[in-house]
C-alpha cells in the first residue's frame, strides 16, 4: 500500500511530552476526517505508548522518543513510537494485563489498551536496544 503523507518527530522523554505527542498525531491524523471515537482511541494508544517509553523505557534517565505517523491510501494509519532504552525482556509476558515492571504505582494495562484502541499492534523490542511499538489503525471517515 503506497504511502501519501508522513510526519517524523522526536521528543525528549519526560511525561510531559505525552500529552503533545498525542496531539501532534492527531492533528495530522485529522486530514482523513476521523470521528471522535477514532481520535480518541489514537490519542489513548500513543499517550500509552509514550508513557511506556517514559516510565519503562527510560526509567530513572532521559533519552528520545521517536515518532513515525504514516498515511496510506484507503485511510490506513500506523504510528511508530520507538525509545532506545532498556528494552523488553520477556514481550509475551509483558503483554499480559497486569503485568508491570514498576513498584505498584501502574496498573500494567498499557499493551492491552493499546491493542483494544488499534485494529493491529506490534512489538519489537531487545533488551539493553529499545522498544517500538507499532499501531495501526483503520480510519473509515473518506473512505
Amino acid at each position: 500500500m503506497k504511502c501519501i503523507n508522513e510526519m517524523k518527530m522526536t521528543l525528549d522523554s519526560k511525561s510531559v511530552n505525552e500529552g503533545f505527542s498525542r496531539v501532534a498525531v492527531s492533528a495530522f491524523v485529522a486530514c482523513l476526517d476521523p470521528n471522535i471515537e477514532e481520535i480518541t482511541d489514537i490519542k489513548t494508544a500513543v499517550s500509552e505508548a509514550v508513557t511506556n517509553a517514559v516510565v519503562h523505557g527510560y526509567r530513572e534517565k532521559e533519552g528520545k522518543i521517536y515518532i513515525t505517523v504514516s498515511i496510506f491510501e484507503k485511510g490506513k494509519v500506523r504510528i511508530r513510537i520507538r525509545d532506545k532504552g532498556v528494552g523488553i525482556e520477556n514481550i509475551e509476558q509483558a503483554m499480559e494485563p497486569l503485568f508491570t515492571t514498576s513498584d505498584g504505582e501502574r496498573a500494567g494495562l498499557g499493551f492491552a489498551v493499546m491493542e483494544s484502541f488499534m485494529d493491529k499492534l506490534r512489538v519489537i523490542s531487545a533488551p539493553g536496544k529499545g522498544t517500538t511499538v507499532v499501531l495501526e489503525k483503520k480510519i473509515k471517515g473518506k473512505y
